[in-house]
């Protein structure tokens, strides 16, 4: 039965380290989970691993073991843990997972950063747009009005949006709520993620940011699964689960069919959108020379270096741009 709730990455981590480094040191599966779950201060990750252990002690192995908790261990998780296990090298292969989770941790920490600032400036001003809406802008325009001064254009226009306001607040409020209740739903459905996924992709500024982060993603997770020895096939299945981004997913889903027709990869990714010609080109010199490992490292690198330039970029251009939008 699959256990409720979600784990803090920072908590994924841990657990993950300390489940390798005693791996390493030649504890008894056995008896590593016991000391996991006595020692987690999460008390989810606690119930899960009691629920892996017994699991295993019915037979069942590690990854399926853990497979029965999708919202702790996602498909990437699993697929190393399962490729581990059959490579028989389970300690090396979690030091490339622990690699993966903190290189995921620390872009999103990025990415999280990055856009922390104007959507903090920007609640603050619609705070401040509202009250002056609401009770600051309807005194001056009483006293200007009894003065027989005409009134300016963006203030007659604020007023009409006061007395809309005034007039119309609770259907206002039960529209709004509506909206956002029905784009809440809509956006968990399939179409609905493709279309969130596909706008914020051409999101000027950010939807770059984006792509970029999913293309580093993409790369090291391939370049990860190639060293643990996970099949082409199933490389390919477990990174359309894991790019993040449905519209991306959705191109890549067509590069795999082509891939299983007995085509490269090259080719196929060429002809997706949203893969920059350099990551087509990478994995096309990676292929003729047989070392498609390491030149997916490389584009991840490449691309890490682009997301936190584009990071420091963004932040320096939030003032100028908020500063322009005030005036």
């Amino acid at each position: 039965e699959e256990m409720l709730g979600k784990v803090s990455i920072n908590y994924l981590i841990l657990f993950t380290k300390q489940f390798r480094s005693m791996l390493h040191a030649g504890i008894p599966l056995m008896r590593l989970l016991t000391v996991l779950e006595n020692q987690s201060e999460n008390k989810i990750l606690k119930s899960v691993v009691a629920a892996i252990a017994k699991d295993i002690r019915a037979g069942s192995t590690l990854s399926d073991a853990m497979g029965k908790h999708p919202k702790v261990f996602s498909p990437l998780y699993l697929s190393m843990i399962n490729a581990g296990e059959i490579s028989g090298t389970l300690p090396d292969v979690m030091v490339r997972l622990i690699s993966i989770i903190e290189h995921e941790a620390k872009v999103k920490q990025d990415i999280k950063s990055a856009m922390q600032y104007p959507i903090t400036v920007l609640i603050a001003l619609g705070f401040a747009f509202f009250f002056l809406l609401t009770f600051v802008i309807p005194k001056f325009a009483y006293v200007f009005t009894k003065a027989g001064l005409v009134l300016p254009m963006p203030t007659r226009i604020a007023m009409f949006l006061y007395n809309v306001l005034s007039d119309f607040w609770g259907i206002l409020i039960v529209l709004v709520a509506g909206l956002i209740a029905g784009l809440h739903f809509y956006f968990k459905t399939a179409p609905g993620r493709f279309t969130k996924d596909s706008l914020i992709l051409n999101i000027p500024i950010f939807g770059p940011l984006l792509q970029k982060a999913a293309l580093s993603r993409f790369a090291s997770i391939f370049a990860i699964l190639q060293a643990s020895g996970v099949p082409v096939m199933q490389a390919l299945e477990v990174l359309s689960g894991t790019i993040g981004n449905s519209a991306i997913s959705r191109q890549f889903d067509r590069v795999r069919e082509k891939v299983r027709e007995g085509q490269g990869i090259a080719g196929p990714l060429g002809a997706a959108k949203y893969f920059t010609p350099m990551v087509v080109d990478m994995v096309a010199i990676g292929e003729e020379s047989g070392n498609l490992e390491d030149m997916l490292r490389q584009i991840s690198i490449h691309y890490d270096d682009e997301v936190a330039y584009a990071v420091r970029r963004l932040s320096d251009m939030i003032g100028p741009i908020l500063i322009v939008g005030l005036v």
